[in-house]
């Protein structure tokens, strides 16, 4: 079985603890200090939110500034566009940005969200049968319709 753990920095650790249980995940506090939070997901899906010093302990590269540059895009499946609608709007709530307008290509959905440091995350949903069957042959189908 695969984890996922997705390292990312914050400046204020409570701050993004708070945020990331408004989104509806939880917190396992045997992977939880005053350096990190391991934020649940999942069974399979975790986030460690570091503090920037913890985290430069990690890399001898830069730590970039999520703000003005981006390292990497997360994205996170929900199961319904209203539960993505749902997860962006209470992170929105609690501190949280949209940095682009929603995104609906019909068979997906998908918006952005950036934590208080910046960090970005999107939430989407894909309509299940296109994801079986690929974009291409999905919206195909749904023209025959």
């Amino acid at each position: 079985m695969t984890h996922i753990f997705v390292n990312i920095p914050t400046n204020d650790l409570e701050r993004a603890k708070s945020f990331y249980t408004s989104l509806g995940a939880g917190i396992n506090p045997l992977f939880t200090d005053d350096n990190a939070a391991c934020i649940v997901w999942d069974e399979n899906v975790f986030f460690m939110v570091l503090t920037r010093e913890y985290f430069a302990t990690f890399t001898e590269k830069q730590i970039t500034d999520p703000t003005t540059h981006a390292q990497v895009l997360i994205a996170l499946s929900r199961d319904s566009r209203e539960e993505v609608d749902k997860i962006v709007e209470a992170g929105l709530a609690n501190g949280g940005t949209e940095p682009t307008e929603p995104k609906d290509y019909g068979f997906m959905y998908s918006r952005d969200l950036e934590d208080p440091d910046g960090n970005g995350i999107e939430f989407v949903f894909m309509e299940p049968q296109a994801a079986e069957q690929g974009p291409d042959a999905y919206v195909a189908e749904q023209a025959q319709a």
